[in-house]
């Protein structure tokens, strides 16, 4: 039987560095954040996928489609990402043997990414597993029921690299031969997006 996977779209951040409400940016005919929330549904390794908001919760869910997937607020989304993985693994399926981590401001990342991943995580269920583009490693990553423990305890932002760096003998490197996927942080950055 197959590992269920749960898919969680973090798309709770304040946007500080940006201004408004980047999960709104105008993208590719729908929005930023609802066209990561599509690749991650039109991905097949994904059993669930659930979304968590933050910053102008009411706003983003106006103006994004979300679909089939589980939207969940995280009230005390200022205290960085690992607040966001509390709040979507409390909403996640019980049968979840597994999370895959996906940043809402990453729109390179596509559905044969997340696949590929998810195939190579359920032949070997490593604790983590994560993303190497051309060596350089990244999101989405994948974290094993096991360390959901850790997870939750974690505090700030980059709390996932926390446990890659305490965990780097066992997390499994999915090695694409492909540019990194860029965050999307400025006005620069999604200028470049847009052109590309």
């Amino acid at each position: 039987m197959r590992k269920f996977i749960s898919g969680l779209v973090l798309g709770a951040g304040a946007s500080q560095r940006f201004g408004p409400p980047k999960q709104l940016l105008p993208y590719r005919g729908t929005t930023m954040l609802g066209w990561v929330v599509d690749q991650a549904q039109r991905a097949t390794g994904l059993d669930e996928v659930v979304v968590v908001l933050g910053r102008a919760a009411d706003k983003i869910r106006a103006q994004v489609d979300f679909g089939p997937a589980r939207v969940v607020e995280n009230p005390v989304f200022g205290e960085g990402c690992s607040s966001s993985y509390r709040a979507g693994i409390a909403a996640i399926n019980s049968e979840a043997t597994a999370i895959m981590i996906i940043l809402g401001d990453r729109p390179g990342v596509t559905p044969q990414i997340i696949d590929r991943l998810t195939e190579a995580w359920r032949e070997q269920e490593t604790p983590i597993a994560l993303c190497s583009y051309q060596g350089r490693k990244g999101h989405p990553m994948i974290f094993a029921r096991s360390m959901f423990p850790q997870l939750v305890d974690l505090h700030g932002d980059k709390a996932a690299w926390k446990l890659v760096d305490a965990n780097e003998s066992t997390v499994q490197e999915v090695r694409f031969d492909i540019p990194y996927p860029d965050d999307i942080n400025t006005r620069e950055d999604f200028e470049r997006l847009v052109k590309s």
